[in-house]
């Protein structure tokens, strides 16, 4: 159980290169339990290689450096005993495009927990309960054994957030999840995102402004790598303190 003074996830002065290129500049930022927090700014200001630091996505990167620390609750996640699969389910991942698996419906979501070694007479619980708390069983529940490819992009986007969910992670990094899809399809990944806080952290990247503060619990304005100016949604829309963050949310940025 977290007290009220921990953040579910934080990182403490975090800067990471790529090569010689530093993209983050001396971040520190505190995610607040069931909540949701939005990372606005700029293209290349270091919203994605910040989400992607907190479940270790940049190990995959041989160049990738990075100094300061990383916490999950009080849990440093790059100590060199933590193991990043666990790392990996307690911290999900949504991306910017659907990218289901070239499997039927059920075996998106069977493949991950058969990984992570969950009982076998629970999966398709499991299975249900996850594609119930995506807001897709409906639409699906009579044709679980169809290619996932053959869903709509919306239906798509919404199973990559089940099959995040269905391993019960903590937090649920999310990277411009809608950007790819139509109104209606994003109106419906709204609705299941503010459901979703009620058991989950939430941290997405978001270039809709409109969004952010349709979603948005706090906001983060970042800029060339550096964290800019962090408060509540009420705060940063409507009486930001820094004069960029105004700009930028203005539309007069530049």
């Amino acid at each position: 159980m977290l007290t009220p003074d921990v953040p579910k996830l934080s990182c403490q002065h975090l800067n990471l290169y790529f090569g010689t290129k530093q993209i983050l500049k001396d971040v520190s930022i505190e995610f607040p339990k069931n909540q949701v927090v939005s990372l606005i700014g700029p293209s290349g200001c270091g919203k994605s290689t910040l989400l992607r630091s907190f479940n270790r996505m940049h190990d995959l990167v041989a160049d990738a450096r990075i100094e300061g620390k990383l916490f999950l609750d009080n849990q440093d996640l790059y100590a060199p005993q933590v193991s990043v699969t666990q790392i990996r389910k307690r911290v999900g991942m949504v991306f910017q495009k659907p990218n289901p698996l070239p499997k039927s419906i059920y075996d998106n979501l069977a493949y991950a927990l058969r990984i992570h070694q969950f009982p076998k007479n629970e999966i398709p619980q499991l299975i249900e309960n996850a594609l119930r708390e995506s807001y897709l069983w409906e639409e699906v529940k009579n044709e679980l054994k169809k290619p996932a490819v053959k869903l709509s992009g919306g239906q798509q986007q919404r199973l990559c957030i089940a099959r995040t969910v269905v391993l019960r992670p903590e937090v649920i990094l999310m990277d411009e999840p809608c950007s790819a899809l139509d109104p209606i399809s994003t109106n419906k990944i709204e609705e299941l995102i503010l459901k979703l806080k009620e058991h989950y952290t939430i941290v997405i990247v978001t270039h809709n402004m409109q969004q952010a503060q349709r979603i948005s619990d706090k906001v983060a304005f970042m800029y060339l790598g550096e964290l800019i100016e962090y408060d509540t949604c009420e705060h940063i829309f409507h009486r930001p303190q820094k004069e960029l963050t105004k700009n930028y949310i203005s539309g007069h940025f530049g």
